[in-house]
């Protein structure tokens, strides 16, 4: 039995039991009911994290994707530039290849026409070289007939002859020497230069003893050179006193006179090994030249020459002085006579410039003058016009 307040209900009641039933299942759902809502209580709870959390995942998944959004359009960008970089570089590369092309063809073109005229140029050197190469062969056998010429005295001395010929007609006018001029002790000398005096008419003989000096070249052994050298200084010690003893005559020549030896090397042996010899031709009055030096002394030779027929010359020079001295003064006297002329000319036509003006006015005067008018001043027109005049 239950007893609520001041009345009994039996448990075996149907009523009682359902009402039981019914508060049972109401405290229950009650139950249940705070049992969900702590439960929610605490998942909201639980939640609140869990909602931030996914909102920063939220936010940071947004993030990726607008950087993935960045990213795409920064690869696209990229993309696009390393495309027109590719573009950009075949272009540069193709120009520059045409370039290189085109360069490669002009140095091509360029070494083709020097090559050409490098090899112009060789074919014309070795013409030369072969034109060369026959004087040669022609100077061979000219030094081959020189040899001939010169292995004997005559021709040898014939030779002397016309070098020592062309160096004096080249060096002197043709009245100032005399070829193989003959002497009065009847010496013939290869040249005589006609010098006033002092010091007086020079003569001027070729010697070459080129077979002491060729002997002195093939030398080898020491008693070779000795013995050279000894032929040598005979050879020369006997042209100076023959050259001495022949061309230097006194009141016909001068006190002097010149050996010509017509070869440098010879010349050059005697000055640079034999001293003495050069010293005994100064001791006979003999000097002893080369083709050089004998240019040299002709060339003194033709000063005194000219500076001796300047002072030949110098009474007429004077008297040409003189005459043109009197043609300058008379030359000055016309010219003032002339000046004088030019002034009285220029003062007649200064004259003769009035008179026309006067003229020419007197002329449109009587232009403009009307002879049908009977004026009453015309004679005093006719007075006017002569008063002018």
């Amino acid at each position: 039995m239950i007893q609520i307040g001041n009345t009994q209900f039996s448990l075996s009641d149907p009523l009682v039991l359902a009402a039981l039933l019914g508060g049972a299942l109401v405290m229950l759902i009650l139950i249940l009911l705070i049992m969900a809502v702590r439960a929610s209580a605490r998942s909201a709870n639980l939640a609140e994290p869990l909602a931030q959390q996914v909102g920063q995942l939220g936010l940071r998944v947004q993030g990726l994707s607008d950087g993935q959004h960045q990213l795409a359009g920064g690869l696209n960008h990229v993309s696009e530039a390393q495309a027109a970089a590719q573009t950009h570089l075949l272009q540069l590369m193709e120009k520059r290849l045409s370039q290189v092309s085109e360069q490669m063809s002009e140095n091509l073109q360029g070494s083709a026409r020097r090559t050409a005229q490098s090899l112009g140029d060789l074919q014309q050197r070795l013409q030369a070289i072969d034109k060369a190469q026959d004087n040669i062969t022609k100077l061979s056998g000219d030094v081959l007939s020189l040899q001939d010429i010169l292995s004997n005295k005559q021709t040898r001395g014939a030779f002397g002859e016309i070098q020592l010929t062309d160096i004096v007609t080249k060096a002197l006018p043709s009245d100032s020497y005399s070829l193989q001029h003959t002497l009065s002790n009847g010496r013939r000398a290869d040249c005589l230069i006609h010098l006033p005096n002092p010091p007086g008419p020079i003569c001027i003989d070729s010697k070459f003893p080129l077979e002491a000096y060729e002997a002195l070249r093939r030398a080898k052994t020491d008693w070779e050179l000795n013995e050279a050298a000894k032929f040598l200084r005979v050879s020369v010690k006997k042209h100076i006193r023959d050259i001495s003893e022949k061309y230097i005559l006194d009141g016909e020549t001068a006190d002097g006179a010149l050996m010509f030896l017509p070869s440098e090397a010879v010349y050059a042996e005697l000055h640079a090994n034999f001293p003495e010899l050069v010293r005994d031709g100064f001791a006979a009055r003999v000097w002893i030249v080369s083709p050089t030096t004998c240019m040299a002394t002709l060339n003194t030779m033709r000063a005194i020459l000219k500076d001796a027929r300047m002072r030949e010359q110098a009474g007429a020079i004077r008297r040409e002085l003189g005459l043109l001295f009197g043609d300058v003064e008379r030359l000055g006297t016309r010219v003032e006579n002339l000046d004088r002329h030019f002034n009285q000319a220029s003062k007649d036509i200064s004259e003769i410039k009035i008179s026309a003006d006067k003229a020419g006015r007197r002329a449109r005067r009587l232009d403009n003058f009307d002879f049908e008018e009977l004026a009453p001043d015309a004679d005093t027109q006719i007075i006017a016009l002569s008063k002018d005049s």
